[in-house]
């Protein structure tokens, strides 16, 4: 990130104006795996076309002051009918599934612009357009960054609440939920 330089957050409720900012960060971000069957773009581009469907969906994109898009991030609402809850061991209490949640599928941040607090912008910005929904929820793969990223969702206040493997190709991920903000009351 070049000293100085800004960034600007964007909401989308549609996918198609988004779309192809999300493919080129997502496969800048996640360049070290695009070799594996579940982080392949196609992979990702299945998932997120599926994604961008759901009920609540919505995607915020950054922008740095020359236009580049550096990060994203986009979710969804879930009910408790939803197969994300019904991948994840073991069962999650009934608090945290009995009224919709927001389910934060993705998150990510091109190197230069890490550790600058722009992941922190995006998903404060993103739940910021549920208002309804008292928790949010994320799946992350504990090797991530040698547990580093475990480590950041939780010091955004996220605890661990079981595992999932979303699919045969994916690793065993961490399941983890907070409150939605201005909801830190809840636990």
């Amino acid at each position: 990130m070049t000293t100085g330089q800004a960034i600007t957050l964007r909401c989308f409720g549609q996918l198609a104006p988004a779309r192809d900012d999300l493919i080129a960060i997502y496969s800048d971000v996640r360049a070290e795996l695009l070799h594996l069957p579940n982080y392949a773009v196609p992979a990702f581009t299945e998932r997120l076309d599926r994604h961008a469907n759901a009920p609540g969906w919505a995607v915020v994109l950054a922008y740095a002051d020359d236009g580049e898009a550096v990060g994203y991030a986009y979710g969804n609402v879930i009910d408790s009918d939803d197969r994300w809850w019904k991948r994840v061991a073991p069962t999650p209490a009934s608090k945290y599934i009995d009224r919709p949640a927001v389910a934060l599928k993705e998150l990510g941040v091109r190197v230069p612009w890490r550790k600058t607090g722009t992941a922190r912008r995006l998903h404060d910005s993103l739940l910021a357009a549920y208002v309804n929904e008292p928790y949010v929820t994320l799946m992350v793969n504990p090797a991530a960054g040698d547990g580093k990223v475990q480590r950041l969702y939780e010091s955004w206040g996220y605890w661990s609440i079981g595992t999932s493997q979303p699919s045969p190709e994916s690793p065993v991920l961490t399941v983890m939920i907070r409150p939605t903000l201005g909801r830190s009351s809840l636990a």
